[in-house]
C-alpha cells in the first residue's frame, strides 16, 4: 500500500505499528468491510498516511469498485 499524502510505501504491519491501530482493522479499511474507526485511531491512520481523515472513508471513484451509488439500473 501507498500513501497517498506522502508516497511512503507501508505494509499493514507498519500502519497498524505507527498509529496503534490493529492490523485486522487496518485490513479491513482496506477492504471496505470496516465503515467506521475510533475517532483518535482515525486521526491516527489519517496522520500517518498523510491524508485528511475523509480520505479514509470516501467512497471509491471508479464504478468499477462496485459502489452502490454507481449502479447501472436501466428502467
Amino acid at each position: 500500500m501507498e500513501s497517498p499524502g506522502r508516497g511512503v510505501p507501508y505494509t499493514v504491519r507498519d500502519l497498524a505499528e505507527a498509529t496503534g491501530v490493529s492490523r485486522s482493522q487496518i485490513g479491513r479499511l482496506l477492504t471496505r468491510d470496516l465503515t467506521h474507526l475510533d475517532v483518535n485511531d482515525a486521526h491516527a491512520v489519517a496522520e500517518a498516511l498523510g491524508v485528511a481523515v475523509l480520505v479514509l472513508f470516501m467512497p471509491p471513484m471508479s464504478p468499477k469498485q462496485g459502489h452502490p451509488d454507481n449502479s447501472n439500473t436501466s428502467t
